[in-house]
């Protein structure tokens, strides 16, 4: 046998030390040659428990440095071995040691026969020792004999004999330490070499491996029947092992959820009650962490369906072959699967760089939090150097829970921003999800149509079905996201009246124990307060009473806790088989029903019967959970009741029994006796009222917060409130839309695509506001503490800043620092563990609702800078081919005046040259003209076609046959004409988006003609240019630097590159320097190179008096608008209702709070000119039936003001 013994002793200075004595190295090795059981792992860890006035917690030995410890060595044979047993108490000397008073030893003995102690048997199986006084640095020790059959102990079974300690110190408090002691049983087999088995088991194994042989060559002769029958089979097995999987196991998040379901048995069972709701938190964050997941599956294999739905529906109508079906279908299974593989691979990057960051920034925050803990230490030690050791001692104890709580604080701020940073990687990753998913649709349908899979007309009507679907789509999302938010609400509401409806009734029988413990107390101390005692009866009674309280306490919390942990695996196991069979039950209909919706044709029904189908199953499962946790709290309550009943009645027989007999061996009159009794069963029942009447007032308090938690959570709210802000974003998209001038087909698409991406993330994740909600509680909550800790240590060194005069008063200055200094840690600890006040938690809720206005503000902004972008280009594009045009002009004008005053060009071949030019001008307008005409006809052609088809579906509407006959009434008519509507009233807009888009593609296209023929025109000027500048002899670097002096903001490359073309289109210009008018050359450049210098300064000069012109122009108009008087700035307050900011909400955190939005009209900024343009929403939309008919524009017109503007 052997016996091993584990110590743990933590004291001030050192984190484990042993204690000495001459059992101190007894880690017990004991004679090994009993054959049967040896009895082996002795441990007693050093321990405490708190009850009563316990003054607080210590880890290892009291602050005052009392060290309790149970040792044993055993011996003997094994039948009946003997243990020597030693209990120790030990106060050692320390800064913070007292003398101790009223020590009382208990130490179980249940299962062991006591030969030799000098302690008090009771009849719990407890033994008790007592002690007066214990001076500093004393120990006391007893120890005793005992014996333990080994049959008594099966295999691996083990024994718990604790022992604890209560004494009370000069803090007037009793504390209470324990000494864990735990016997195993071994068994150990000895084992004799025999030859005559050894012969027969190799005999029995040869005969065995012989029939084995012959058995597997049976199986291969009949392997093909039975390869036949398992292939008749294959299908069956394989779709049963699609509906069942195995136990526990799931790859659709089956185990995680029956794992997360198991934790509520955990918390329900939980030893520590002040835990319950902390752990009940995280669990409800840990579940809305997985429905964001699974919500965002469902949207992802919704949006799939989706996808292959249309392309089915546009196969069926013969817009596409089924060959491109399939071929466009296998292209988006591979998309999708990279797609997949590119968001594993981001997750577990992010995840890795994540958690690396947070564990540097963990290590970082904790060196400073140790380092500002040891500046504390030393400052409080200078403070203290001329106090009083006791004190010093109580603010060092003070500073260390001080230090403590604020590591506590630290570690809690640091995980909530952990997952805080690991909630928006998810966010992140479902919107990259999203976008993606949408990108792949675009970019396919771009491709077909290139490819000539897909008409135009084709992929127009496909994008405007998967737009509409898109927004039926979100509005599911909504519906689904609203409805899981409202469940779990339920389902955690209703968690934690569970969890304070059992701690209500455990508080109410704690306290009727506690009742009866304390009138065992009183019943003796009234007996001796009225003289039928001694002292010495006394004390001997009330050492038995508390013998027999802790005995009876002692036995409780091994019961309940044996017991907690049988009934916490039987409801793991119940719980587990009824979710995972309603899990099976589920998947079988979700099976069933993919069939149905394979063949569904129509997305709207699709969607319908998923909405169905989710709301179904959501209902059920959390109907189980609710009766499941509602059968777990029962059976839980009902056993803490019972145990609890069991000993309060024990408690009771033990006053009106046992003690009651003692007392009157004692000569006590039964009278008094029999009146106290009667007191103590009235006061009894009084108590017994009270907690009953204050555990109701609980439960209605529980009951009316998940009421206001469900009627803050309903999911029709919710539901409303994103479709208000859905139709509200809608309109202010429409607008901005609208806005744009002219579109091609591609950048409406990618407009289409960005609209989508917007508003595929207006939702709110179940987790991520929660989440955040708590980070900044925490914050400012950590902000108000440190704000509050620096008010206290200001307060703590104004002392020091006044003037002492006297220095006979240095000892009464010593004391009150330390006064001082012990209450700024006492507030400081308070001020830790002191509540978020409300206010914070408004404050959370303001900053919640303007971060997610400002969210929904950026979508909206960076939609319209992205059109706003895509006009400035187009600007761009058409100003720098205007200031190309603009300078070839000042060029030529410059060339054919200089070529005319030098008379190297005659007038009659000036007109010449400008009436060729004029005749190729007319012809490329006429061209243009020719073309715009064209459009515009079958812009009106499409347009009047239009116009008809939708002429001929509207009345269609109401006259669709009905239930009303021919000789129908008015008011019928009329109903029927209302009921159809909002009908009419979508077609009417869907009619105008289409007009407005033909529109500004068609626009778009006239544009680009436009741009085109100019681009045509330039070409010509340049060449026209290019000619004069060859007759001009004028070089290349000095006709570039002329191009740069009339075009500043171009680019070297720029000008490059138009010289480039204008010797493309004249070649012969470089050649012309061939041959012997080489040298000719070089003398008239010399002639010319003045008339060159001069040439550039008379473009210098035409470029400044135009730009003085323009500057007198500017100055003129800012002095006009200064003139002018400037609205000022409004404030604009937003309601709910239509055509206005939506009222956003948030988790049940408050209700409704309108938000300020500042607008203003067009108006001056710092007196500079310059005008600020804000755009306001306008109140109601206006949906105007009928496009505004488009301009005319001439081109020669257009380019004579485009001209002017130049001149400019």
């Amino acid at each position: 046998m052997k016996l091993d013994k584990k110590m743990e002793v933590f004291i001030p200075l050192s984190t484990s030390a042993a204690s000495s004595g001459p059992w101190a190295h007894s880690l017990f090795a004991f004679i090994p040659s009993w054959p049967k059981k040896n009895l082996f792992k002795r441990e007693s860890p050093v321990t405490h428990r708190l009850y009563g006035d316990i003054s607080r917690e210590v880890q290892g030995t009291s602050e005052n440095g009392v060290i309790f410890q149970k040792c044993a060595l055993v011996s003997g044979p094994s039948e009946a071995q003997t243990a020597h047993i030693w209990l120790l108490v030990n106060n050692t000397k320390t800064p913070s040691s007292a003398n101790l008073s009223e020590l009382l030893l208990l130490d179980s003995i249940a299962g062991l026969t006591v030969l030799e102690s000098i302690g008090n048997k009771t009849s719990e199986g407890f033994q008790a020792f007592s002690k007066k006084f214990l001076q500093v640095g004393d120990a006391f020790a007893v120890s005793y004999a005992a014996t333990l059959q080994a049959g008594d102990l099966g295999n691996g079974e083990s024994l718990k004999l604790p022992a604890q300690l209560t004494f009370q110190s000069s803090s007037q408090n009793r504390t209470q330490l324990k000494a864990l002691f735990s016997i195993t049983a071994e068994e150990s087999i000895t084992v004799l070499p025999h030859h005559g088995l050894h012969a027969a088991g190799f005999f029995i194994a040869f005969l065995l491996s012989l029939v084995l042989t012959w058995a597997a060559l049976f199986l291969m002769v009949h392997y093909q029947c039975l390869k036949g029958s398992m292939l008749t089979r294959h299908r069956v097995w394989q779709y049963d092992s699609k509906l069942e999987p195995l136990p526990f196991t799931s790859a659709d998040g089956v185990n995680e959820d029956l794992s997360l379901n198991d934790q509520m048995i955990d918390i329900l069972s939980s030893e520590d009650p002040g835990s319950m709701l902390q752990a009940l938190e995280e669990l409800e964050i840990a579940t809305l962490n997985r429905a964001d997941a699974d919500l965002e599956a469902c949207r992802t294999q919704i949006s799939k369906d989706i996808i292959a739905l249309l392309l089915k529906n546009l196969t069926s109508s013969g817009h596409l072959s089924p060959q491109v079906e399939r071929k466009m279908s296998d292209v988006f299974k591979k998309q999708f699967m990279l797609l997949e593989n590119e968001i594993q691979e981001e997750y577990d990057r992010k995840m890795v760089a994540l958690t690396a960051e947070c564990d540097l920034e963990t290590r970082k925050k904790m060196e400073n939090q140790y380092q500002r803990e040891m500046m504390a230490m030393e400052e409080a030690e200078e403070l203290l150097k001329r106090a009083s050791e006791r004190s010093a001692v109580e603010c060092n104890s003070l500073l260390r829970t001080l230090h403590g709580l604020e590591q506590e604080h630290l570690r809690k701020s640091l995980a909530l921003q952990q997952e805080e940073d690991f909630a928006k990687a998810h966010r992140q990753l479902a919107v990259f999800q999203r976008n993606e998913l949408h990108r792949i649709f675009f970019t396919q349908i771009k491709s077909a149509i290139l490819k000539g899979e897909l008409k135009p007309e084709a992929a127009k009507t496909l994008l405007q079905n998967y737009s509409k679907i898109q927004e039926n789509v979100e509005e599911l999302m909504d519906f689904f996201q609203a409805s899981k938010r409202y469940h779990l609400s339920k389902r955690f509401g209703h968690r934690e009246y569970l969890v304070q409806n059992l701690q209500s009734s455990e508080t109410r029988v704690q306290g009727l124990l506690s009742t009866a413990a304390a009138q065992l107390t009183h019943l003796i101390q009234k007996h001796e307060r009225a003289g039928y005692l001694d002292e010495d009866q006394m004390e001997m009674l009330l050492e038995r009473a508390q013998t027999e309280v802790f005995s009876i306490k002692q036995k409780l919390d091994n019961d309940l806790k044996q017991e907690k942990k049988k009934l916490q695996q039987k409801l793991i196991t119940k719980r587990r088989r009824e979710l995972l069979q309603k899990h099976r039950e589920q998947r079988r209909e979700q099976l069933s029903i993919s069939e149905a919706f394979q063949a569904v044709e129509d997305a709207g029904q699709y969607l319908r019967q998923r909405r169905s189908l989710m709301e179904e199953q959501g209902a059920a499962l959390e109907e189980l959970q609710e009766r499941l946790d509602q059968a777990a709290l029962d059976d839980l309550r009902a056993l803490t009741l019972s145990l609890f009943e069991k000993a309060t009645d024990e408690l009771r027989r033990l006053q009106n029994s046992a003690m009651t007999q003692e007392l009157l061996k004692r000569s006590v009159p039964w009278l008094f006796l029999q009146q106290i009794l009667e007191e103590h069963g009235k006061e009894m029942a009084v108590r017994a009222e009270q907690l009953e009447g204050e555990e109701r007032d609980r439960d209605q308090e529980g009951v009316q917060s998940v009421r206001q938690r469900l009627k803050d959570d309903a999911p029709e709210a919710a539901t409303e409130e994103q479709a208000e802000l859905r139709r509200w974003e809608h309109l202010v998209f429409m607008k901005l839309c609208s806005s744009v001038f002219s579109l091609s087909e591609e950048e409406l698409l990618r407009m289409r695509q960005e609209v989508h991406g917007c508003f595929a993330q207006m939702d709110r994740s179940l987790a991520l506001p929660k989440i955040r909600a708590r980070v900044l509680l925490q914050q400012f909550q950590t902000a108000w503490r440190e704000a509050e800790f620096l008010k206290l240590d200001q307060a703590l060194a104004a002392p020091e800043l006044q003037q002492q005069s006297k220095v006979r008063k240095s000892r009464s200055k010593s004391k009150s620092k330390g006064e001082l200094l012990k209450k700024c840690i006492e507030d400081k600890i308070h001020l830790c563990e002191e509540q978020a006040s409300e206010d914070l938690v408004e404050k959370v809720r303001g900053e919640l609702l303007r971060e997610r206005v400002q969210r929904l503000e950026a979508q909206e902004g960076g939609f319209a800078q992205s059109l706003v972008a895509l006009q400035f280009q187009k600007a761009a594009r058409v100003t720098e081919t205007l200031s190309a045009y603009t300078a070839l002009l000042s060029i030529q004008d410059l060339l054919l005046e200089e070529l005319s005053a030098s008379e190297m060009l005659t007038k009659s071949a000036c007109t010449q040259i400008l009436e060729s030019h004029s005749r190729e001008l007319q012809e490329l307008e006429r061209k243009l003209e020719d073309q715009l005409v064209q459009q515009e006809a079958a812009q009106q052609q499409q347009a009047l076609a239009s116009w008809q088809q939708w002429v001929a579906d509207g009345p269609g509407i109401l006259n669709e046959p009905g239930e009303v006959d021919s000789e129908r009434q008015v008011s019928t008519v009329l109903q029927q004409a209302l009921s159809k509507s909002q009908t009419l009233l979508e077609q009417h807009q869907q009619s105008l988006r289409e007009e407005q888009q033909n529109s500004v593609v068609l626009e778009d296209l006239l544009e680009n003609m436009e741009a085109d023929t100019f681009a045509t025109l330039c070409s010509q000027e340049l060449r026209l240019a290019s000619y004069l500048a060859r007759m001009a002899v004028v070089p290349g670097a000095t006709l570039r630097r002329l191009l740069s002096v009339v075009l500043p903001t171009a680019s070297q490359p720029q000008l490059l590159a138009l010289l480039d073309s204008g010797s493309e289109r004249h070649p012969d210009h470089a050649a012309e320097g061939d041959g012997g008018a080489e040298q000719a050359d070089v003398g008239r450049r010399r002639k010319h190179q003045s008339w060159w210098q001069a040439f550039d300064s008379k473009l210098r000069g035409n470029l400044i008096s135009r730009g003085l012109e323009k500057m007198l122009w500017a100055r003129k108009r800012k002095q006009s608008i200064l003139m002018k008087s400037c609205l000022p700035l409004r404030e604009r307050m937003i309601f709910s209702g239509k055509g206005s900011w939506p009222h956003l909400s948030l988790e049940p955190i408050g209700e409704l709070a309108p938000v300020p939005i500042v607008g203003a009209e067009t108006i001056d900024v710092l007196n500079t000119g310059e005008k600020l343009f804000i755009f306001r929403n306008p109140k109601e939309p206006e949906i105007s039936l009928h496009v505004p008919p488009r301009k005319k524009k001439n081109f020669l017109n257009a380019k004579k003001a485009t001209r002017a503007l130049g001149m400019d």
